[in-house]
Formats: C-alpha cells, structure tokens, sequence
C-alpha cells in the first residue's frame, strides 16, 4: 500500500498528541462504555515486543511499562489517544511465569472483550521476527477469524532479524493467508528501537479515529 505525505503527517499527528490511561480491566465488567470511540488492540505471545511498540508509537517511554518479565501484563490496558482513538494493550498470550488458572482467566477476559465489540476496528498481531508464527498465534488467528474482527501482522524487532529469515515468514503467512478470512493482507514490519516502520504504522492506524 501506498501512504502519501499527508497520510504519514496525520498518523504522526494522532500520536503525538495526549494519550490518556483510561483504565486496567481485570474483568469484563471494568471495560470501558465509550461506544463512540473506535479501539485498536494490540495482542502478541508474551514478550514480543507490545509495551516497546505502543511506546515508541506515541513517542513515550512509559506510558506502557516494558518488562523483560514475560507475562507482565496481566489485564487490557486502556489508552485514550487525542479523544479520537482508544489505544488497548491485551495481556500477552502463551509462556507466562503465573498459575495455569491465571492464565486461563487472562484468556476468557481476551475472548469476551474480542466478541461483539463494534468499535474494535483492528487488531494489530504482533509477530516476533526473530521466531515466525507459532502455534499459540495461529489459535489467536483462528479466533479472530472466527469472531470476524480483522486483524494484521506486525513483525516486531527486525533489527534483531536476518533480512532473508524475515522474508521467509512473511512469504509463509502469505502462503496460508487464504486460511484466515479476517487476515488484512498487508504486514508491517517493524522496529521499536530503530523506529523502522512506525510512520506507516501510524498512518494506517489514523484511517480508524473516531471523527471519520
């Protein structure tokens, strides 16, 4: 996809101004009402790289606190960007040092905030370039899919990778994207710490604010 130079301006725009912790839900019930505002989330395996993504997206360094902890995020964290867009950090799925039943509560609070949430207009999936799609994230695929809230592909720390090994795993999800009838065909990859791929990132995420 093609992003013009008012497109990356907007996107930069939106992320650059207030960014407000609306709230941590630990239960379906502490979810936000705010049905006129549209949501993006951002899921991933445990460690991938969210906290340093959403941070690096809005230019701060703690609005979402990074652990090399895997599992630190143990509820969905509710930012609200400029009034327009409410950014949602869900817990990390898959290797976490907590109980089974804790895990187990984290995944029924993600399914019942992804089934029939109109103003959720994006999941962004988070990829660790370094390892490809594993199974946990094909089961996430599976879900979104079958919910039938579109999702995309962020590659995350492509500073880390191997070009080839990159384009391999994106050649693979292509391959299998006739699989996931959610999948947005197009993969962002990214890194946090370069800031390679953001301005693109930030320009498609401006397309869902809520004014439009």
């Amino acid at each position: 996809m093609t992003y013009t130079e008012e497109n990356i301006e907007q996107g930069r725009w939106l992320f650059a101004g207030e960014c407000e912790f609306k709230v941590g839900a630990t239960k379906i019930s502490q979810i936000p009402d705010m049905p006129d505002i549209n949501e993006i989330a951002f899921c991933g395996l445990s460690n991938v790289g969210k906290s340093s993504l959403i941070n690096a997206l809005t230019e701060r360094k703690t609005l979402v606190r990074v652990s090399g902890n895997p599992g630190c995020t143990r509820q969905i964290n509710f930012f609200l960007l400029r009034k327009d867009l409410m950014l949602v950090d869900l817990p990390g799925y898959g290797y976490a040092k907590v109980s089974k039943s804790s895990r187990a509560d984290w995944g029924k609070l993600i399914t019942s905030y992804l089934k029939g949430r109109p103003q959720l207009k994006r999941v962004c999936l988070l990829i660790d370039s370094r390892r490809g799609l594993k199974e946990t994230d094909n089961k996430i695929m599976d879900l979104l899919d079958e919910v039938a809230v579109i999702y995309q592909i962020i590659l995350t720390k492509v500073d880390k990778s191997k070009k080839n090994d990159v384009e391999k795993i994106i050649s693979d999800i292509k391959i299998n994207a006739h699989k996931h009838t959610a999948l947005h065909p197009e993969i962002i990859q990214t890194s946090s710490r370069d800031n390679v791929g953001l301005d693109i990132l930030r320009a498609q995420l401006s397309n869902f604010i809520s004014k439009n």
